[in-house]
């Protein structure tokens, strides 16, 4: 496998493992936890570094985890006191842990390969060559193996404690009432979250990671009200991302990370555009829709009403909609358009008539209504 279908690879299973748990980030409203997190374990990982002496221990991984847990704990702290929004909370906690690490980083780790670029925007076109070994046998990249294994660990926690994620997301109290303890379940999500996130910084950077966990399940959740398809359409929109990104980045020569964070981008206006259910084009043509059914229906059930009398010549025209009803010349016109399309009023000039099916049409309204 050359180079190139390796960090392909690599970028696919992290779009993969930083979606699962994206999912219940998004749903639950805490999206932005993913950015607090990914930037405030940077303590943690120098902490466990300091302790190791080594960039490849999984150490590295633990000290992070914990210090996501932290970063939650505080946000929560903060929160609970009621003087504080859950926004400004992460705005206040995450800045905090975040200077700490790189404080850290200048005042201690300034002469080894603990870079700040690296850490906020990785590098995938080097992952390839940092290999992990055993016994001398070349397993692959160093970052496909770690983020493997995460991948692999986020669905076996997903698969095990599927029902428990889903009730306390989608109704806590109800969760809390059955005995699931809410608050462990979201602390063992965040927990994932943080492992999640320490393992793709060597390769992809913080950016892409919240990138990842953010966009595509916000896309996904637009086209979508089904979790088990929520969390399918997640993981394919970021390997759409991670794939697409990479061939785009080759295009232009351009950042690899960078053209995948933007290609989850336009994966999610593309659905917010287009999604079936929640997109704005298909919203604007339900719309657009029942006005012209509203305005067909108000107008046969009017002609109805005013067949037969002395001055129906008059009540039943066009302009008498635009003049004496107050409608628009646009909705009048739309209306009769409507009408006339499907049968129901036949017109000459500017009179109108109701044809026998939208006499029809107009008592079985009436009924109805």
């Amino acid at each position: 496998m050359g180079p190139s279908a390796e960090i392909q690879l690599i970028a696919v299973v992290v779009a993969v493992a930083c979606a699962l748990p994206g999912v219940f980030l998004v749903l639950q409203r805490m999206a932005m936890m993913s950015d607090a997190i990914s930037h405030a374990i940077l303590p943690g990982i120098v902490v466990a570094f300091f302790l190791t002496g080594d960039l490849g221990s999984p150490l590295l991984i633990l000290g992070a985890a914990v210090t996501g847990l932290l970063t939650v704990a505080l946000v929560e702290l903060l929160r609970k006191t009621g003087l504080l929004g859950e926004d400004a909370a992460i705005g206040i906690v995450f800045p905090a842990l975040f200077s700490v690490g790189v404080l850290l980083i200048a005042r201690y780790a300034g002469d080894i390969h603990l870079d700040i670029d690296a850490v906020l925007l990785g590098e995938l076109a080097f992952a390839p060559f940092n290999r992990f070994t055993i016994g001398g046998m070349d397993l692959g990249p160093n970052a496909l193996v770690v983020m493997g294994v995460i991948l692999a660990l986020n669905v076996l926690l997903l698969t095990l404690f599927y029902k428990e994620l889903k009730i306390v997301t989608f109704d806590a109290p109800l969760a809390a009432a059955l005995g699931f303890a809410p608050g462990v379940v979201v602390y063992g999500l965040m927990g994932m979250v943080s492992v999640t996130a320490v393992g793709a910084f060597d390769a992809v950077g913080s950016i892409l990671v919240v990138a990842l966990m953010v966009a595509p399940p916000a896309a996904a959740w637009l086209w979508t009200e089904r979790l088990s398809v929520m969390i399918g359409l997640s993981a394919a929109f970021g390997v759409a991302s991670a794939l697409g990104g990479y061939q785009v980045a080759h295009a232009l020569d351009a950042s690899i990370a960078g053209s995948m964070a933007g290609m989850a981008g336009v994966i999610f206006v593309v659905s917010f555009l287009a999604a079936p259910g929640q997109g704005l084009v298909p919203q604007f043509l339900r719309r657009r829709a029942q006005r012209e059914a509203f305005g067909c229906t108000m107008l046969i059930i009017h002609l109805l009403h005013h067949e037969g009398l002395e001055n129906a010549a008059e009540e039943c025209s066009v302009r008498h909609l635009e003049d004496d009803l107050r409608w628009e010349h646009a909705f009048a016109s739309v209306a009769v358009r409507t009408a006339v399309g499907e049968g129901l009023v036949q017109r000459d000039g500017d009179a109108l008539a109701l044809t026998r099916g939208g006499r029809a049409e107009a008592h079985r309204r009436l009924v109805v209504t």
